[in-house]
């Protein structure tokens, strides 16, 4: 019996105040039956978990004992009551009674009495049948002198088991059960609430609640100071308003003190908010508050002793919080005091407990924007894509969906295209004035640091970005980048990179605009392209530039007329960045102010003469025409990065030593450079030295003492015969690429690179030999050597057992050697069969992927232990080998994630595979494979929280009989439901020849079409939609493409591609797609639309879907026991072991049962 649900009521509030319940819940339950852990868990979750008030009677009392007088009143005194019905529960007098209270007392109100029938059916409630006859028979006996009673009691049962409710046998676990009677429950007591000062619908409010009910705790005696703080326009007073509503009658005095920021201001004093809240107590004698010293006493001594629910809305300073919340002492027990800011300093700083506000996600954002502009939760038909467009555009903001939404309301579809153009040129002015409002309250230094990340460093790593800014502005920045985080104006993301909501980058980007309206030259950053343009055609730049970023997302070619003379006047300029574009003329000056000089396709061969670049920071030139940067010696001390990639024309880097706190040199692919300057050798503090690609670099300094170095790359400089020694405090070095050299000899002093974990010598091909020391460096985990003149791989190297990647592929050609490569483990092509068995694997313990594709490995080839010996691996491609069985032991693989034996055109039969969490199995073209493993299946551990599984054998004829049927995929299915597919099971996917869609899918269509109606929302039965496709006989063979099976979601005529099993390869004859989504993965694929239909599109000839229910199962299970019937013996499943004829099949439904699709 599913619990019936009603859609909140949307209507204003009552003036009235609500009843002032002393308990929540009330829960009736029989204590000594098999329902007390069950009770004892739900009462946890609803009094601690989900602050409901609730009272639990906890006396052991005597089967017949009456009620007390005492829990009649705890009855009266509840909002709700949860009757937990168990097979003893009406053997207790004391719950019977109970139960004609609850009823009288609560039958006239709507709703209030929530039934769980907890392992009994409700039919014997309401017949008083089964256990429910037995205790009534020995009521009988015991009150046979009180007839009413037992009627009484009698008529109870048959109400409650007529009340909508919870049936535990619905649910396959307590946990399930208990989290949808909390969420009914919390739904009922704290109802979605319409402010009482507007008609706004409040969407997304409730996932905010839950979290911040967490922190209120109100069950709890103790004074709490909650801070809700976050970015403007994020809903903090919004949602502080709803807590505010909802519980503020739990409470002596509650006051809620709006916007705090703008009344100090207009009053210069807080006085006036210490009498909002002392008024209601004080009342004719507030006038005795007249400054804020005696506020604070009379604060102190009104309120210390009554319990208190204070809101103070839009704190800015410090002095606030300490005039009109003080500290805990202030208040009474079980009081709250709940702040809202857009500082997180400032809470910190009062040792507040905080709490973020984020933006919507994608779908709530929409349903938000969508009640304002449409006034309605889904955007009209015609107008979805465009909606989407403003709610990216609003990023989650809830006051920027808002606005946008009720300016567009009852506006054309050409009124809306034009309002998005002007967003692109110009942010709104409401959101603007509303975001702003953060900016105003910086200090101009907080503010110029704000502005610069806007324009030129969001997504800067932090202590990079600090570096910069420490040295433009001579200070430190630390304190005005975690002012600028904790005000919600910045954002640190993973990485530790440093970003900004967009709507605050556009706020930014309108604050300089507004400098000068007109000319770009007065402006202090400029990142548009036209404006750009603008003061360099006209020649307009000023000494007001601070800051120039040019990003054009294709090459584009500067008008002639540019005049780079403007750079002559822009004297304080610390950035300029020039990307993909094109300038013919060569600039005479740049300012000796710049910090960051990033220009792409630089056009000269030199820098200027006049350029004194001392304060430069960072230095990129990427495909510059430079020849050299400058002649001699320069002393560059804030020096931290230089990066001149593909300048071809480079032939020289000059002497270094000027720049000791140099961290980055990347010189990739300038393929003139001809040496480099032996000063480098000496940088203590480079931690990259990129030379890859520098093909014209011949010798290199004889000895490295580089402490700090973690990447040397030499890949590709094919003319350098040796490397130098390394120094013994080279220990931070982890990466060494000396591919395509032509070193003979690896140096001994490679040893004391004690760091190093991936070491490249991919074709060198004057290398001979392997030093024995690689196997005594721990720390290396990549080891790569191919196409060298090593003619087989040493022993030791199998003995590595820390490497993860191992690629070897030698030049041996002496009949009977390993022609191998690794990549993973193994690697290249060998054109003829190799007779050999793989040396011994069970060193190689951490090696991850092993690739033997087009060995042409014969039976025997792979080692029988490689399951026992290789556990670390994930990716095992065998695809294009002769074996025609493989080892049992691959089993064992617990961490396997791929596996891939396609184009093996004499195996057989699969191997057994493991019990992962994810497994993708690749079987195609494997002509002579006629039997899947036994079984095929996974069987992850009930701790996996999601599981994958997909299988493709395209072109494999031989699982297919004479009719079309494929018999072994469907004893696939036989085998997943004998065995028990994990109830975590989030989606499977199988491709397979085949041309008969089983009957068990009943929404059969020909064609390439077909629509599935979905229940609604408050369907809770459904749990998934498998699917079946059998694509066309072709005739002739032709290459499928990964996107020829796709998923089509239509709603209001708007499409969502949704890419199912991808798939290529070459086939003639039909195949079958299988494939099932759970209702969560398909609530996730479309969480951005209310979607009420699927419509599956292929390029097929049949489509078959069925909404899976619990009870399908067993019909699945009929249908594939009787399709394979004909080809197989299933009599195990026909008759139990004494020809009972069910009980096997009776067993096999209970493991199937709410395991194959869940």
């Amino acid at each position: 019996m599913a619990l019936s649900t009603q859609r909140a009521s949307t209507s204003l509030p009552s003036t009235e105040s609500p009843p002032r319940w002393k308990h929540d819940v009330f829960l009736s339950f029989w204590g000594a039956d098999t329902c007390k852990d069950f009770v004892s868990h739900l009462y946890r979750k609803l009094q601690y978990w989900q602050t409901i008030k609730t009272f639990k009677d906890d006396q052991e009392l005597e089967v017949g004992a009456s009620i007390s007088p005492e829990l009649l009143n705890e009855i009266e005194a509840s909002h709700l009551a949860i009757v937990v019905l168990s097979p003893n529960y009406a053997s207790s007098a004391w719950c019977l009674d109970e139960l004609a209270k609850v009823f009288e007392s609560m039958e006239t109100r709507d709703n209030t009495i929530l039934p769980i029938f907890f392992q009994v059916d409700p039919c014997d409630v309401w017949y008083q049948t089964g256990s429910f006859a037995q205790a009534f028979v020995k009521h009988e006996e015991r009150f046979r002198d009180d007839r009413e009673k037992l009627k009484r009691w009698r008529a109870a049962l048959r109400k409650v088991a007529n009340l909508s409710g919870w049936d535990s046998k619905d649910y396959e676990c307590e946990r399930e059960l208990i989290n949808v009677i909390v969420k009914c429950v919390w739904s009922k007591v704290h109802p979605t609430i319409t402010l009482s000062d507007s008609k706004d619908k409040l969407v997304g409010i409730n996932s905010r609640l839950v979290e911040l009910d967490f922190l209120l705790a109100l069950e709890a005696n103790d004074v709490r100071f909650i801070g809700i703080w976050g970015m403007g326009g994020m809903g903090k007073t919004t949602l502080a308003k709803v807590v505010f509503e909802r519980i503020s009658h739990h409470f002596e005095v509650s006051k809620f003190l709006v916007n705090v920021r703008e009344v100090s201001a207009k009053h210069g004093t807080l006085v006036h908010l210490q009498k909002q809240l002392l008024s209601p107590i004080l009342k004719e004698n507030i006038a005795q508050v007249w400054d804020e010293q005696e506020g604070i006493l009379f604060i102190r001594k009104c309120l210390s002793n009554k319990k208190v629910l204070l809101i103070v809305d839009n704190i800015d300073h410090y002095n606030q919080l300490e005039i009109l919340v003080g500290n805990k002492s202030w208040f009474g027990e079980g009081s709250r005091v709940i702040i809202t800011t857009r500082d997180e300093r400032l809470l910190n700083k009062h040792d507040i407990e905080t709490f973020k506000i984020e933006g919507l996600n994608a779908s709530t954002a929409l349903e938000l924007f969508s009640d304002n502009a449409f006034r309605k939760d889904e955007p009209h038909e015609g107008f979805l894509e465009l909606s989407k467009r403003f709610v990216d555009y609003a990023k989650g903001l809830p006051l920027a969906l808002k606005i946008l939404g009720r300016s567009l309301y009852k506006r054309g579809r050409d009124e809306w295209i034009s309002a998005l153009d002007n967003l692109n040129n110009s942010p709104d002015t409401k959101i603007f004035s509303s975001l702003k409002i953060s900016y105003d309250g910086l200090s101009d230094m907080s503010q110029n640091i704000f502005l610069d990340v806007a324009f030129f460093y969001k997504g800067k790593e932090k202590n990079k970005l600090i570096e910069i800014l420490d040295r433009t502005y001579d200070f430190s920045s630390l304190s005005g980048i975690n002012v600028l985080i904790e005000k919600s104006l910045l954002i640190i993301e993973r990485g530790n990179k440093v970003e900004m909501h967009d709507l605050i980058q556009k706020m930014a980007w309108e604050i300089v605009r507004r400098e000068s309206r007109d000319e770009p030259g007065f402006r202090s950053r400029l990142y548009h392209r036209n404006d750009i343009f603008h003061i360099f055609l006209r020649n307009t730049g000023t000494e007001a530039i601070k800051g120039i970023r040019l990003y054009l997302p294709e090459l584009e070619e500067a008008d002639l007329s540019w005049n780079l003379e403007s750079f002559s006047k822009m004297l304080k300029l610390t950035v300029l960045e020039f990307h993909n574009l094109m300038i013919h003329s060569a600039p005479k000056f740049l300012p000796n102010s710049l910090r960051i000089l990033n220009w792409s396709l630089y056009p000269s061969k030199f820098l200027p003469a006049s350029y004194r670049p001392n304060l430069l920071v960072e230095l990129h030139m990427r495909n510059s025409k430079l020849v050299q940067l400058w002649d001699g010696k320069l002393d560059l001390p804030n020096m931290k990065c230089m990066v001149l990639s593909f300048s071809k024309n480079l032939t020289k880097i000059p002497d270094v030593s000027g720049i000791p706190n140099l961290e980055v040199l990347e010189l990739p692919n300038c393929t003139e450079l001809v040496e480099i300057h032996p000063s480098f050798a000496v940088l203590k503090k480079l931690t990259r030295l990129q030379l890859t690609g520098c093909k014209s670099i011949k010798s290199f300094p004889s000895e490295l003492e580089m402490d700090s170095l973690r990447l040397l790359g030499l890949g590709g400089c094919s003319k350098l015969r040796s490397i130098p020694e390394f120094g013994i405090h080279m220990k931070n070095l982890t990466s060494l690429d000396l591919s395509g050299t032509l070193i003979e000899k690896i140096p001994s002093s490679m040893e004391r690179l004690v760091g190093l974990e991936n070491l490249v010598m991919n074709r060198c091909s004057k290398l001979e030999e392997l030093p024995e020391f690689l196997r005594k460096m721990e720390c290396l985990k990549q080891l790569s050597i191919s196409e060298t003149a090593i003619r087989e791989p040493p022993p030791f190297l199998f003995q590595m057992g820390n490497l993860e990647l191992l690629h070897f592929d030698g030049k041996s050609t002496m009949t009977g050697k390993l022609d191998v490569g690794f990549w993973g483990l193994f690697g290249s092509k060998s054109p003829q069969p190799l007779g050999f068995v793989l040396p011994t694997l069970r060193d190689l313990r951490s090696v991850v992927s092993l690739n033997l594709v087009d060995h042409n490995l014969c039976e025997g080839a792979i080692p029988d232990d490689i399951g026992y010996c290789m556990t670390s691996l994930r990716f095992v491609d065998l695809s294009g080998n002769n074996f025609v069985t493989l080892p049992a032991s691959i089993k064992f693989l617990s961490m396997l994630e791929t596996f891939n034996v396609e184009r093996c055109p004499r195996l057989q039969q699969l191997p057994d595979l493991p019990s992962n969490h994810m497994l993708d199995v690749i079987a195609d073209d494997c002509a002579a494979l006629k039997l899947l493993s036994e079984p095929l299946i996974l069987l992850s551990s009930p701790s996996t929280k999601s599981a994958e599984f997909t299988f493709s054998s395209v072109n494999c004829y031989g699982l297919v009989d004479e009719e079309g049927r494929n018999n072994e995929i469907l004893s696939m299915i036989r085998r997943l439901a004998a065995e028990g597919i994990p109830p975590i099971f989030q989606r499977f996917n199988i491709v397979s020849p085949g041309s008969q869609i089983p009957w068990w899918f009943s929404n059969q269509s020909e064609g390439d079409s077909l629509i599935v109606q979905l229940p609604p929302e408050s369907c809770s039965r459904w749990m998934g939609i498998a699917f079946c496709v059998v694509t066309a006989d072709l005739g002739n063979p032709v290459a499928i493409g990964c996107e020829f099976l796709s998923m089509k979601c239509f709603w209001n005529g708007n499409c969502c591609n949704f890419s199912g099993f991808k798939v290529s390869g070459h086939f003639v004859r039909a195949h079958l797609w299988i494939f099932y989504m759970t209702r969560e993965d398909i609530r996730h694929t479309f969480s951005y639309y209310n979607h009420n239909k699927i419509w599956l599109t292929n390029t097929t000839n049949k489509c078959g879907a069925r909404l899976v229910c619990e009870q399908d199962l067993e019909e699945l299970l009929h249908t594939t026991v009787k399709s394979l019937k004909r080809t197989h013996d299933y009599s195990d499943y026909e008759e139990g072991p004494s020809g009972s004829g069910s009980s096997n099949k009776e067993s096999l439904f209970k493991r199937l049962k709410g395991r194959l699709f869940s």
